[in-house]
């Protein structure tokens, strides 16, 4: 069933069949280099932190996990992230019904729930990519402090070490797809070749031949009605 207007001419969509993932850990810029490289193109952002940000500015809670009152307020704010991920998921099934280009916003900490995501995707004639944001540890602590929602440091060491041990796995399951960016000094350089490799993958026209059949039947449906 679809909900969104946008989903009426899901087959024009320009970035149709094409999901971006993004990984790195808390404190790695990932949003920006969104909004710096892909974010313009006009694909579905699919990331459940939005959502639950809003939910619990909404509630009146904390933003500083990383506090005696963030702490007393976790029970709250779990439910709240119970809810966020629902709302996303939604959403999310929805893009994918009308097969729209999606930037999938994650850290990869969790290998094999990615791998298992992209797969799925694949089977329905998605083409995956995947940008990797990396900092150093110290740059990602650093980070997080200046951020409106931090996290409890041993949080995002843990986090940090499980996405760098992934990285090699990554990059052989996005094997000629992979694009990683050093994003400790948010080079501009670095961002402007981001930028135009992404626009490259995502205005790809599609060649996978279970994209072509879905576009296919979808314009005969158009033609008939």
């Amino acid at each position: 069933m679809k909900y969104f207007k946008e989903l009426q001419e899901g087959v024009y969509d320009p970035n149709i069949f094409k999901a971006f993932f993004l990984a790195g850990g808390p404190g790695s810029g990932k949003s920006y280099v969104v909004k710096r490289t892909s974010g313009m193109f006009g694909m579905r952002i699919v990331n459940s932190d939005d959502a639950f940000e809003k939910l619990v500015k909404s509630a009146g809670l904390t933003m500083k996990m990383d506090t005696k009152l963030g702490q007393s307020q976790e029970v709250e704010r779990d439910k709240l992230r119970d809810t966020a991920k629902r709302v996303t998921k939604l959403r999310q099934s929805n893009y994918i019904e009308g097969r729209l280009g999606m930037i999938i916003d994650g850290t990869g900490r969790d290998y094999s729930k990615l791998e298992t995501e992209m797969r799925a995707l694949q089977q329905l004639g998605y083409e995956s990519h995947m940008i990797f944001v990396n900092t150093s540890l110290d740059v990602a602590l650093q980070r997080n402090q200046e951020r409106d929602r931090t996290l409890p440091e041993k949080i995002v060491v843990k986090s940090w070490k499980d996405v760098q041990s992934n990285i090699g796995r990554f990059s052989n399951l996005f094997k000629g797809r992979f694009i990683i960016i050093d994003n400790n000094n948010k080079d501009e350089d670095i961002l402007t070749a981001v930028y135009k490799r992404v626009k490259q993958l995502a205005n790809k026209k599609v060649t996978n031949g279970i994209a072509k059949n879905w576009i296919a039947k979808e314009l005969e449906m158009k033609r008939r009605t």
